[in-house]
């Protein structure tokens, strides 16, 4: 995958919502590496599960409890994991949620704040916690989770929540824009349906809708999506920057 072997042994990941599905398949994709991964999730029971196995898997890890909606939590959880392991060299805004499905005129001011300070805030405040730290290295990369749904306006009920991953994605090319002159790289990923406890919020007819709207016929597994981000993260791909990588199974554009 890198072009340099051994490229990830001993650099760090700084990685929210580690504690299951896509966050969890990640730290254990870069663990396999032999990088340091900062499992950071408001469910420090969860966290602590992965960085165990972090440390099983080749890698070394370090479980902090972090509510991405908080930035005096988040702000503490990176400063943590740079006097832990002495650097942080990528991170992965990967929490998020829709929260739930609601009917656009169903939705109220609470889920669209709570959606936005989840998955907008939680990148947002991200970032600025991580980047002085990058800048003073002089390198870094930056992957965000964003989501097929906002090239469709959201579909089954998450208009609320497609907005708020346009918005990560419009974040995204701006942040890469502004550092890209300082060495540092910053990707969101699109990812269509993953088979994960995110989907415990849809209903099984939705499921087999979404499915079928996927032409390679299935959800993503966590872990095909964790293999895009270790590569935006490598040596392989220095001219990927501001981009959002669509992981579609082929969906999104019938």
């Amino acid at each position: 995958m890198p072009k340099t072997p051994d490229f990830f042994v001993k650099k760090t990941l700084f990685l929210t919502g580690a504690a299951s599905g896509i966050g969890e398949a990640t730290a254990y994709i870069f663990a396999r590496e032999g990088a340091n991964v900062i499992c950071a999730d408001i469910d420090i029971e969860g966290a602590n599960k992965v960085s165990y196995q972090v440390n099983q898997r080749g890698g070394k890890g370090l479980a902090i409890s972090c509510d991405v909606t908080n930035r005096a939590t988040v702000e503490a959880a990176v400063a943590a994991g740079i006097k832990h392991f002495g650097n942080i060299d990528f991170q992965f805004n990967n929490a998020g949620s829709a929260i739930k499905r609601s009917k656009f005129l169903d939705i109220d001011d609470d889920l669209f704040e709570k959606a936005y300070d989840l998955n907008v805030k939680g990148v947002f405040y991200g970032m600025q916690a991580i980047l002085p730290h990058m800048l003073e290295r002089g390198s870094g990369v930056i992957v965000n989770t964003a989501s097929m749904s906002y090239i469709r306006g959201g579909g089954g009920h998450s208009i609320h929540y497609a907005s708020a991953k346009g918005a990560v994605v419009t974040m995204t090319m701006g942040v890469a824009r502004e550092f890209v002159k300082e060495n540092i790289r910053c990707v969101s990923i699109s990812p269509a349906a993953a088979d994960t406890h995110f989907q415990d919020i849809s209903s099984n007819d939705l499921k087999k809708s979404m499915t079928n709207d996927i032409p390679i016929g299935r959800m993503a597994d966590p872990e095909e999506i964790a293999e895009v981000v270790l590569f935006l993260c490598s040596d392989a791909c220095p001219y990927i920057t501001a981009d959002t990588i669509r992981i579609s199974g082929g969906g999104g554009f019938r």
